[in-house]
């Protein structure tokens, strides 16, 4: 088979991966309800048999296979260490105190507005939308109805808010995913995003808030806040000292220090911060950061939003970046990724164009490959190449995966993304997209950035000659 002459595969050819893989999902997810492992793992399964029938040996595959995924090997650690940094800053009280002061900002007239600014932090301190869409989520789901305010513009703030943090934290594991595949820095990562994000952000807040005036005038029933407050301040130490922690890793991502040392130092902070400020001993705090928080305050919401972390907590999702990272790394050392992109790049005539061909392949890939982790790792891969063949900075990539892969993954019903919002909000994606604002606000200022150049960083010729010698 090692002697055996290669070819070129056909698009027929290429598809077929995809067209099983979309297939293996369709019917594990819908049909069973099962996780995307597996089908995942059947799909590259197929793309090394289309890969071999081209002339491929197993022992290349396997070379190209184990490539990719040390080639993300870092947002993996960075995973693990999020994992430990999110269990210790629970038992510390940090995530408790976020929380607190997050939900004291609510007010009838300011509802849609703080419901999205409440969500936001409380992502921004787990790194995760779907945590956030569970627990305050469904607290302020039912705070809005109590309201009389339309639970699909009660979800959309939601959403908005959630996938702001999630996207904008070096929590989550995207955040982390996206500029491992595009060959990034992490806290670059998060630099650039401030750019389409950001004003995303605004111009969302803005609108929620022309909406919610006509809310102005209504009682707020804040029975189920006062509820959180309470269990929140009967359990931990609630004080603005115990913001120092987050602020400290903003600092660190201004002053450009290296994601991993920046992350230990956030976990250092938060054993600190359990030892100083909530009584928990040595023992209790290494055991959250290996194995979460389990919180016991009797308040469902908050013992389901502070129930988290530990490094074990993040062995499913990195689980399932792995297999994705196997079915990519096979399609890309076969070539088969290579035809694909080739077909799209085709249409490709300026940066403005490789930008939106990006994103709208991301939005695609949600589509058809209902999991936000494929929407990043097969566009990176494909458009890693011609970014660095324009001289484009890396974190252009990473930027547009997270614009678009990310954040129009909850607007799909069928993606793994919104049919957990579904069921977990009660509100069918197709209602509430009109209102998440910033989820597709985002991929279009992204578009526009592309098309006028702005924030489009260049990459110096040296650092290009440092990345053709790493590839």
């Amino acid at each position: 088979m090692s002697t055996k002459e290669i070819r070129k595969a056909t698009l027929f050819e290429a598809l077929i991966p995809i067209a099983c893989l979309v297939l293996f999902l369709a019917v594990s997810i819908l049909k069973y309800e099962a996780s995307p492992h597996i089908p995942l793992v059947g799909a590259a399964l197929v793309a090394a048999l289309v890969a071999m029938r081209l002339g491929h040996s197993w022992l290349s595959l396997e070379k190209g296979l184990i490539n990719t995924i040390m080639m993300s090997m870092q947002a993996i650690l960075i995973l693990l260490i999020v994992g430990m940094l999110i269990g210790s800053w629970i038992i510390g009280g940090v995530v408790p105190t976020m929380i607190y002061y997050g939900l004291k900002i609510i007010s009838p007239g300011f509802f849609l507005v703080a419901a999205c600014i409440i969500c936001a932090i409380v992502s921004l301190a787990t790194g995760s939308s779907w945590g956030t869409a569970g627990t305050v989520g469904i607290a302020l789901i039912g705070i809005g109805q109590g309201l009389g305010v339309p639970l699909p513009m009660v979800a959309g703030a939601i959403i908005s808010g959630a996938y702001f943090g999630d996207k904008m934290s070096p929590l989550s594991d995207t955040t982390n995913l996206a500029p491992a595949m595009a060959g990034s820095n992490l806290f670059d990562h998060i630099k650039h995003m401030v750019y389409t994000t950001g004003p995303s952000l605004l111009i969302a807040l803005v609108l929620y808030g022309i909406l919610g005036a006509r809310f102005a005038s209504k009682e707020l029933d804040i029975t189920q806040i006062n509820e959180i407050l309470d269990a929140l301040s009967a359990n931990f130490n609630i004080s603005p000292v115990l913001l120092i922690p987050p602020l400290a890793v903003i600092l660190m991502v201004a002053f450009k220090m290296p994601a991993i040392p920046g992350l230990v130092g956030g976990v250092i902070l938060g054993f600190l911060s359990g030892l100083l400020f909530q009584g928990a001993s040595l023992g209790d705090l290494i055991n959250a950061a290996h194995y979460g928080y389990v919180s016991e305050t009797g308040v469902e919401v908050v013992d389901g939003l502070l129930s988290r972390g530990g490094l074990d907590g993040m062995l499913y999702s990195i689980s399932l970046v792995l297999c994705a990272l196997a079915f990519g790394g096979i399609m890309e050392k076969s070539g088969l990724l290579e035809v694909l992109s080739e077909r799209l790049l085709a249409f490709v005539r300026s940066t403005g164009s490789l930008i939106a061909t990006t994103v709208f392949s991301c939005i695609f890939t949600n589509v058809i490959m209902p999991d936000q982790y494929l929407a990043i790792v097969l566009p990176g891969r494909m458009f890693k190449a011609e970014y660095e063949k324009r001289k484009l900075h890396p974190k252009n990539l990473s930027r547009c995966l997270e614009d678009s892969g990310t954040l129009t993954s909850s607007l799909i019903p069928w993606n793994t993304c919104g049919a957990y919002m579904l069921a977990t909000l009660g509100v069918s994606p197709l209602l509430y997209a009109p209102f998440a604002f910033l989820n597709w606000i985002n991929p279009l200022i992204s578009i526009a950035y592309g098309i006028t150049g702005f924030t489009i960083e260049k990459l110096p010729d040296e650092a290009m000659e440092s990345a053709s010698e790493a590839n």
